[in-house]
């Protein structure tokens, strides 16, 4: 029998589905081109999304469901599987087994009921050594077409502002749909921070001698990574004449294997009772003396002076002298910075003080490249929030540390979100969800996998990852969080055939 029907309709109802807290959504469209109903299921697994496009399920009449199972974990098309789908009716049941398909994500199937009434459909997937099923109820074998068509004109839903997203687009693109979370949401401290190298993981080269200094590579440059003991430079007193390091050097050295020499033949002299016991002390105590300053210089110095070493693997972050400047003993030369951390500076309001006593967690974003990172990510902490203002501006410090794993920069600003401990839930969206237009916000929320509403929010505050809807949308309500821009994108050049794309 041939299906006609007049208009374009839709109609939409939620019940639950395969698992606990699932949702499904049925709706109908009419194509005016095949003249032709086209009923529309939703459903959610644990693992899977499932949409179909199908013909009315009418008593004796071949029905043919077009089925989309996508990957909730990364919204890719389930591929490569073998899936058996039975409708039940009653004690009737009518199945097909499909061993794959020929497009990805998409298994097109064909069944003729049985008997009428009320039923569900029940997927079977076997997708490599694991087995998944779906289960869609509220479907209907209709007795005839007339009854098909009168089933769908009794609820129609509005397709004002709504833009066609087909699941094969989707799946070419980073996308993802998500319920807004109904979770605690604190008050926000938003404010800049400077990034510093942790203090522990930072130390400063000093001179241990006066001379000239000279480099011992010719790439030594802020930035430059070092290794432990990594000779950098020298520091050389050979033109000097008082202080000079060499000279103290070589008299250190002649002192050394003089008092050695004159040690090891006393020794043998005391064997036969020809050198005292005291003159013997004596020289092993010059001896030693002379060998402890001839040591320590020799691990500082060579011939050509004092040799400065790296005293930890990392990079140079500053350099304070170059090739050929003249040094005194504790002046600095180079900070090494072994890079196991960060510190981030911050100052806040003195309102705020208070506040930072609930604190929870904080959300850093680099100017540059707009990066997020959650501190507790990063396992980072609050070190201190300073109970006193900061001299000369009134403000009260924060220090917070991170680890080394963030793509940070010592010296750098960062935007910096100082989150607060709340017991009150607020509905929550990730800020990839919202569009911005002229100051107002938007999400696309979705009525089908394949067709999303642009809708106006009222946002609350945000932490840099997440922002407050304080109306808008509701809890039950599925909303895009990755790939909105496109589905804009794709509105803008105009609406698109619902079946685009599509084998029916």
């Amino acid at each position: 029998m041939k299906r006609i029907l007049s208009f374009i309709m839709a109609f939409s109802l939620l019940v639950f589905g395969c698992k606990e807290n699932a949702k499904v959504e049925i709706s109908s469209e009419h194509d005016h081109e095949h003249e032709e109903v086209k009923f529309q299921y939703t459903s959610y697994s644990e693992s899977l999304e499932y949409f179909a496009e199908a013909d009315p399920f009418v008593l004796g009449e071949e029905s043919n469901i077009l089925s989309h199972f996508t990957w909730l974990s990364n919204f890719k098309p389930l591929e490569n599987a073998k899936i058996t789908l039975k409708l039940q009716v009653n004690t009737s049941e009518v199945s097909e087994t499909l061993e794959g398909s020929d497009r990805p994500g998409i298994y097109s199937f064909n069944l003729q009921p049985e008997i009428a009434g009320s039923g569900k459909l029940v997927y079977e997937i076997q997708s490599g050594n694991e087995i998944y099923k779906v289960e869609v109820p509220g479907i209907t074998v209709f007795q005839d077409d007339e009854a098909a068509h009168e089933a769908a004109e009794e609820a129609e839903i509005s397709s004002v502002n709504t833009s066609v997203f087909t699941k094969e687009q989707s799946w070419k693109i980073d996308f993802c749909t998500e319920l807004p979370a109904n979770e605690p949401f604190g008050q926000v401290i938003k404010t800049v921070a400077q990034v510093q190298s942790a203090p522990s993981d930072e130390m400063t080269l000093t001179a241990k001698s006066n001379g000239m200094v000279q480099f011992l590579s010719n790439n030594l440059v802020e930035g430059k990574t070092v290794s432990e003991n990594e000779n950098l430079m020298s520091i050389s007193g050979n033109q000097l004449a008082v202080n000079n390091s060499a000279v103290m050097y070589a008299e250190a050295k002649n002192n050394y294997e003089t008092s050695k020499l004159d040690y090891e033949r006393k020794q043998e002299l005391a064997k036969e009772k020809i050198v005292s016991e005291k003159d013997l002390l004596e020289a092993k105590n010059k001896y030693e003396n002379a060998r402890v300053i001839y040591q320590n210089l020799e691990n500082n110095f060579n011939d050509r002076g004092e040799i400065v070493k790296s005293p930890s693997g990392g990079y140079i972050r500053q350099m304070f002298v170059k090739n050929g400047d003249y040094v005194n003993p504790g002046q600095a030369l180079a900070t090494i910075t072994r890079n196991r951390g960060f510190m981030l500076h911050a100052e806040i309001q003195p309102k705020y003080r208070e506040s930072m006593n609930h604190y929870s967690d904080a959300v850093i974003r680099t100017m540059g490249s707009n990066i997020t990172y959650d501190l507790k990510d990063l396992d980072g902490k609050l070190i201190a929030s300073g109970n006193s203002a900061s001299e000369g501006n009134f403000m009260i410090p924060v220090h917070l540390r991170t680890d080394a794993s963030a793509n940070l920069i010592p010296g750098d600003f960062v935007e910096l979100y100082l989150k607060t401990a709340s017991e009150e839930n607020k509905l929550v969206v990730p800020n990839s969800a919202l569009l911005e237009e002229q100051g107002y916000f938007f999400v696309y929320v979705q009525l089908t996998p394949e067709l999303f509403e642009k809708r106006e929010v009222k946002t609350g505050e945000t932490d840099g990852l997440s922002t407050e809807i304080k109306s808008g949308i509701s809890a039950n309500e599925r909303i895009v969080t990755q790939g909105a821009m496109f589905i804009k994108l794709s509105q803008a050049t105009g609406a698109l055939d619902p079946h685009a794309g599509h084998v029916h």
